[in-house]
Parts: C-alpha cells; sequence; structure tokens
C-alpha cells in the first residue's frame, strides 16, 4: 500500500461509517455524509463538513455561536492532548504524613482516617460520617435544563454551577469528589471522539447499544478465540515452477463458513484476510469531494459556512452505477458461507460499503465470498439457479431487443457463478470450517467435515455449552475406539451410536474467554458490578485427519525362556508392509 492511500484511510472520507465515542463512554455509528448535520442525541448536533478530511481519533467539542440574524450555529473545536489530560497531569497526592493518636489529621479538622499507615502515614479518609440527603444539590431539574438551553458553551460553565450549588461539597473524600465531578462531566460535557469502525468497535455497539441476540451474543474475547483456532489469514495466490518448468499455481486460503450473525463472523473473517474494505482511488466525482475549509463549517472558532441551508441537503448516492462484469469469482483468499434460505443475511457488511444484493466490481468481497444454500449444496438439481438456461443461436440473439438480449446475458451469467460456486465448494479441500449458528452442529458438521483437507481446522461457536458437550462426545476416545474396532456398516452411516464419523476429527476441544474490568483501590480491588451479563459463549475446536484406508492387523507368536538374572524380550519385526496395506507382525517376546 502506498503511502498515499494509507493517509487517505487515516482521514474521514465522505460516506464513510465512523464511530463516536461520547463523554458517558458509549459509542455510536454514523454515515458522514456531505452538506448534512448529525445529532448526537442530548450533547447535540455538528456538521458532518467539519470531520470531513480530519484525522481519527480527534476530541471535538461542540461550541454554538450566534449568527448575525441571532440564530445559534453550530461549530466544533479540537480539544487539545494537554487539555485532555490536564487532570491526571496536574494530579498530587495530598494526603497527610503524621497523625497524633486519637487526633484528627492534618487535613482537616474532624476528619477520621481508616486506614494509617506504620509510619503514621494517612492512606484512607473515611467518609462514613457522611449521609446522602437528595437536597444537598440546591440547583432543581428545571433549573439545570434552563441552563442548558442557555448555554452556548461546551457544558464547563453548566458543570461548575452545578458542583458549586451542592451545599455538602465540602465534606466529601478526594475520590468522592472526583467520583461525583466524573459523573456530571459524563452527563452534560459536549465532546466526542471520531474513531474508525472496525469489527471490535461493531461489537461493542451492538452489545451495549443495539440487539446482542442479532449477533449470538459474540464478543471480541470470543472473536479473538475463533480466529486463532481457525488459523484464518490472508493467502494470495503464489506460482511456483514445475519440473518441466511449467508455471503452477498453488491454491490456498479457502475457508467454509456458516454465518448466522448477520454477517459479523464474514466481517471478522475478512478484515484478517485483508479483503473487507474497498481500495481506494485517487478519482473521485465532485459528489465525493472533501469540502475545503472555506466551505465547511466553523471548526475552532472560524466563521460558519455561507448558506445554512446546505445542511439539509440531501446526499448523493452511495452507489454508482457497476460496469459490466469481466473477471469472475477468485480462486484463493476466499470466503464460502453456506445459508438456509433464499439469500444470506449479510446486513452488517453495509457498514464496510458492501452490499450483498448489489455487489460493487471494486469491492474484494465481490469476488472473494462466495455463497450458497444448503439446497444447492446437497441437492443441486433440485435447484433452479443450477438448472442450464436455454442457449440460443447468434441469429436468434441479434434478432432480439437489446433488453431481452441483456436479460438472456444476465442470466447466462447468474448461472455459469452458481454452477461455478456450487461445483468448487462440492469438491471440497478447503483450508478451515468455522460455524456460527442455532441449527444442531451435528447436522452441520456431518455434510461439511468431508469437504475439508487435511490437518484443516473446525471451529464452532455456541452461546450455550450444551450442544457443544455432545458434539465433543461424538469424537471422543473412546467412541473412536469403538468405531475402529467394530466398524458399521458405510451404507447405514450415521447410526444411532454413531451420527458421526469420530475419525475424521482429532482432539476436540471446549473453550470460552472472557476479560473482566476490575476496580483497582486500597482496600476496595474487586471486579466491576456493572459488567453486562448474557450468554458465556463456547467454542469447539478440533483438527481434521484423513483416516488410513484399508486393514490393520497385529498378531503375536509368545516364546517362553528362562535366562539367570531375570527375564528378557526380544522383539524382532521383519518385512514389515507399507502402510495401510493388511500386515501381519510376528513378535517373539518372553
Amino acid at each position: 500500500m502506498c503511502f498515499h492511500q494509507r493517509m487517505k484511510q487515516e482521514l474521514v472520507q465522505p460516506h464513510a461509517y465512523v464511530a463516536l465515542r461520547l463523554p458517558s463512554d458509549s459509542t455510536t455509528v454514523v454515515q458522514v455524509l456531505p452538506n448534512t448535520t448529525i445529532s448526537i442525541g442530548k450533547y447535540g448536533a455538528f456538521q458532518a463538513n467539519n470531520i470531513l478530511g480530519r484525522p481519527y481519533h480527534l476530541t471535538f467539542e461542540i461550541r454554538d455561536t450566534l449568527t448575525g440574524d441571532g440564530k445559534a450555529q453550530s461549530g466544533l473545536r479540537i480539544v487539545p492532548a494537554t487539555e485532555l489530560y490536564a487532570d491526571i497531569k496536574d494530579e498530587a497526592p495530598e494526603t497527610p504524613t503524621e497523625v497524633e493518636d486519637g487526633s484528627p489529621g492534618a487535613s482537616g479538622v474532624g476528619v477520621e482516617y481508616e486506614i494509617v499507615g506504620q509510619n503514621g502515614e494517612v492512606v484512607m479518609r473515611t467518609n462514613r460520617e457522611i449521609t446522602d440527603n437528595p437536597k444537598s444539590q440546591i440547583m432543581t431539574m428545571d433549573e439545570i435544563e434552563a441552563l442548558k438551553a442557555q448555554s452556548t458553551g461546551s457544558g464547563k460553565e453548566l458543570i461548575v454551577k452545578i458542583l458549586e450549588s451542592h451545599s455538602a461539597l465540602e465534606q466529601k473524600t478526594a475520590f468522592a469528589l472526583a467520583k461525583y465531578t466524573l459523573r456530571k462531566t459524563k452527563k452534560y460535557l459536549r465532546r466526542f471522539t471520531v474513531l474508525p469502525l472496525d469489527v471490535p468497535t461493531m461489537v461493542r455497539w451492538i452489545l451495549s447499544d443495539r440487539e446482542p441476540m442479532k449477533i449470538m451474543e459474540l464478543r471480541e474475547e470470543i472473536l479473538s478465540l475463533i480466529g486463532s483456532w481457525s488459523n484464518v489469514h490472508c493467502t494470495p495466490s503464489v506460482s511456483t515452477s514445475s519440473l518441466a518448468g511449467d508455471g503452477i499455481e498453488m491454491k490456498g486460503g479457502r475457508w467454509l463458513m456458516i454465518d448466522e450473525t448477520a454477517g459479523l463472523l464474514v466481517a471478522y473473517m475478512a478484515e484478517k484476510m485483508a479483503i473487507l474494505h474497498p481500495p481506494e482511488h485517487d478519482e473521485q466525482g465532485e459528489e465525493s469531494k472533501v469540502p475545503s475549509k472555506q466551505e465547511g463549517d466553523a471548526v475552532n472558532g472560524d466563521d460558519a459556512i455561507r448558506d445554512p441551508a446546505t445542511k439539509h441537503v440531501v446526499a448523493p448516492p452511495t452507489h454508482h452505477p457497476r460496469p459490466r462484469k469481466t473477471c469472475g469469482p477468485s480462486t484463493t483468499n476466499t470466503i464460502t458461507l453456506i445459508h438456509a434460505n433464499a439469500q444470506p443475511n449479510l446486513s452488517l457488511l453495509k457498514y464496510f460499503h458492501f452490499d450483498a444484493f448489489n455487489p460493487s466490481t471494486s469491492h474484494p468481497l465481490e469476488s472473494h465470498l462466495k455463497t450458497l444454500s444448503w439446497l444447492q449444496l446437497l441437492s443441486p438439481e433440485d435447484d433452479m439457479g443450477y438448472a442450464e438456461p436455454k442457449i440460443a443461436s447468434e441469429e436468434t440473439i441479434q434478432s432480439w431487443k437489446s433488453g431481452k438480449r441483456s436479460n438472456y446475458f444476465r442470466k447466462r451469467r447468474r448461472w455459469e457463478r452458481i454452477k461455478s460456486i456450487v461445483d468448487e465448494t462440492r469438491a471440497g479441500d478447503f483450508d478451515g470450517l468455522v460455524v456460527a449458528s442455532v441449527m444442531d452442529p451435528v447436522s452441520i458438521l456431518g455434510r461439511t467435515v468431508p469437504l475439508l483437507r487435511g490437518a484443516a481446522q473446525v471451529v464452532v461457536y455456541s452461546p450455550t455449552i450444551e450442544s457443544l458437550v455432545g458434539l465433543s462426545d461424538y469424537y471422543s476416545t473412546s467412541r473412536r475406539t469403538a468405531f475402529v474396532t467394530n466398524p458399521p456398516d458405510s451404507n447405514s452411516m450415521p447410526t444411532e451410536d454413531f451420527p458421526l464419523n469420530p475419525t475424521l476429527l482429532l482432539a476436540p476441544t471446549i473453550q470460552t474467554a472472557r476479560s473482566r474490568s476490575w476496580q483497582v483501590l486500597p482496600g476496595r480491588t474487586h471486579p466491576l458490578m456493572t459488567g453486562r451479563g448474557g450468554s458465556e459463549g463456547y467454542v469447539f475446536t478440533a483438527t481434521r485427519v484423513l483416516p488410513a484406508e484399508g486393514k490393520i492387523e497385529a498378531r503375536g507368536k509368545f516364546k517362553r525362556r528362562k535366562v539367570d538374572e531375570g527375564v528378557t524380550g526380544n522383539l524382532s519385526q521383519q518385512n514389515a508392509p507399507a502402510f495401510g496395506d493388511h500386515c501381519t507382525m510376528e513378535i517373539d517376546a518372553t
């Protein structure tokens, strides 16, 4: 990637989805459309042009300015790092070093200390004598709302007035005062930070503010676990020379997926395979041009835009008419998605500018993401899309009107793509299998594990552990031993005792991971009690193996003999056959 393209990815682009981190530590996702207004709830609104072309990870402060006609116009101010971390930089311990027995500390009269060091150093002051009284705050909510409506600043003046109107503020300890100030800051300070939208940020946003069940309550830790055990990575095509001197293309990086998390798992794997984000183009149309400083809104005290009515201009369409497709699906570094409906549910991919119903040819997922239904995989002859359309002669095609002719070629291209994907999937040789579905995993693995190559990784996610425990039992060592000792007829599989072939997967394991936040304070270290609950989430992992073909036997011929100093043995093996053939071992042991 060149320096120019890397710099463009670090700047906010038009029509891009970004994450805004608010003072309340919550996250909201918005699309930056030029010449529009972005609202962030109680914190206010701002013009989208103010953040276009600016780097990510900047913190902005919303400030309202009055125009010539007396109307309020919102502007932004970039908060410098020195101001953001001023409280941490200026923080210094102010605890007294000496106290007398039975006397109050040096920091104030009538203050008791709960923890005192061996050398008399005060460690912590208690607030057990303080009684919380709602009447300590003199200002009412109506007065606070009235001040908010009159204020045009960032909210700092309002926070100062709220602190000054608290009658018991001087009784609070340093920790209690900082906690109270932080709570009011999160509620009234009008700031936000612009962050790039990636998969972990989207996961936190959906779990906290959206519908967690839509993504099967997948957490960041579980996603990392899935990515690690599935060994997903970018595998570009590599050409090597054979013994005859011909170039041979080494294919690899093909993963099979069943995703029922609205495309979240597909987006995560595509991000690790470097095919999630579309490439940036140097040439952009007039509709995607980043407004200049004179054309944009006021930032850091500059003049407002000349025409306030432009903030309601409808943004241009995101997708442009795509040209006729000239290349086929990719053969390496691909994701093959199996779904149960007529169309896959990939609604979350819209945040990465990919439309599954009308994909753009410039997006990598258009050629690297392949979808097919269970019907096309198990019984393709019953699927209408797999049936070849009638072939018309060249003379007949030339006699048709343009609309009918384009419809004919569109159906042919669609059939060629479906047939190519179905035949390639049924041929197998995938590098891994990743499953996140509410379906029974036994029925899924019974049809998909034979499509994997040797040493391929199998990863199955489930919000609960019960289904994975049964799956692990079907591939256990004891069941595999019983299967090898007395193998059932291949035509009778699956049976009641062997719903799956236990010799196809090795080392089944169930694991989970969760990261918990802790409060670390002297004498008060404990996990935060406000953490999110929900399903724990478990991952089943195993390795695809190729069982040996043929029958292997071992016959022993034992001879006993006495020696002076004990019993010794001699093991000899003669004419050892090749691995996988019928063989007999002659053993002479005492």
